[in-house]
């Protein structure tokens, strides 16, 4: 099979255990994009979360960003697709988040929001590269539209809430961790698999062209939907179940060696 695009999930399989990519897996993303392969970070990061990596690896096509939810061209900034949440949905989101007493992350207008500053906010900031703002009037939030809105809390209150949360409170809406402490909201008509059929209906790609790369539970669904979908060394057992193989870790760059094999490229 020759394959035209590869997405790849950024934080535990893109990014290291710091946070970093390695020289080896940059040599190998550039080498991808010299062959002409389409390579698409996939993200649930905001475009701001991105661009300092881009500026290392160089990329040129469409970035996957907010889990689907926006889809941005990395050269001209244009937005290529974006899909929020329901205004009802988000506002219920929101209350349940204050019921629950949790810090939430808040997107709206291309801004961070937190009902709260404390440490797990600017924490988040750190992997957002977005300063956070305090949220005091949230209908105003609500007005300017919310691709995502994030629970940070500790892993067993954040378990609690995905199996205490029942789906039906909602009209249109998706859960699910992306890491242990991380609870994500966005529409239901927004995945990473369906922001990767956008890019492929505009590209001239079928998915079996497609590679999807992740650790994830926020990945399993393209995972699911790419031709080959690889799981990291370091996913989850759920999402190692669904893939087809599972390469090294993010500490062993397994990505590039993902790639590598793939292509025919080890030494």
């Amino acid at each position: 099979m020759e394959y035209k695009l590869i997405a790849v999930d950024m934080d535990g399989t893109l990014l290291d255990s710091r946070g970093q990519i390695t020289d080896k897996t940059i040599q190998t993303v550039r080498r991808v994009a010299e062959a002409g392969i389409l390579f698409t970070v996939c993200t649930g990061r905001p475009i701001q979360g991105v661009e300092k990596y881009n500026e290392i690896l160089r990329l040129k096509g469409p970035a996957i960003t907010y889990n689907g939810a926006v889809i941005v061209d990395m050269e001209s900034r244009e937005t290529l697709f974006e899909q929020g949440l329901l205004r009802s949905d988000a506002g219920k989101i929101i209350e349940l988040g204050l019921q629950y007493d949790t810090t939430m992350c808040i997107w709206a207008g291309g801004r961070l929001y937190g009902n709260r500053l404390n440490d797990r906010i600017h924490d988040y900031k750190k992997l957002s590269g977005v300063e956070p703002v305090l949220a005091k009037n949230f209908d105003q939030l609500l007005d300017k539209g919310i691709p995502k809105i994030l629970w940070y809390d500790d892993e067993k209150r954040i378990q609690e809430a995905v199996n205490g949360i029942s789906a039906k409170l909602f009209t249109e809406v998706t859960y699910c961790t992306s890491q242990p402490a991380f609870l994500e909201f966005f529409n239901r008509n927004v995945s990473k698999a369906k922001a990767m059929e956008k890019i492929g209906e505009r590209y001239g790609i079928r998915r079996e062209e497609m590679i999807a790369i992740g650790d994830g539970l926020n990945d399993l669904d393209m995972i699911r939907y790419a031709g080959l979908g690889i799981a990291m060394g370091n996913a989850q057992e759920e999402v190692k179940k669904h893939a087809r193989f599972i390469t090294a870790a993010n500490d062993e760059d397994g990505v590039s060696r993902a790639i590598e094999r793939i292509l025919g490229w080890q030494d």
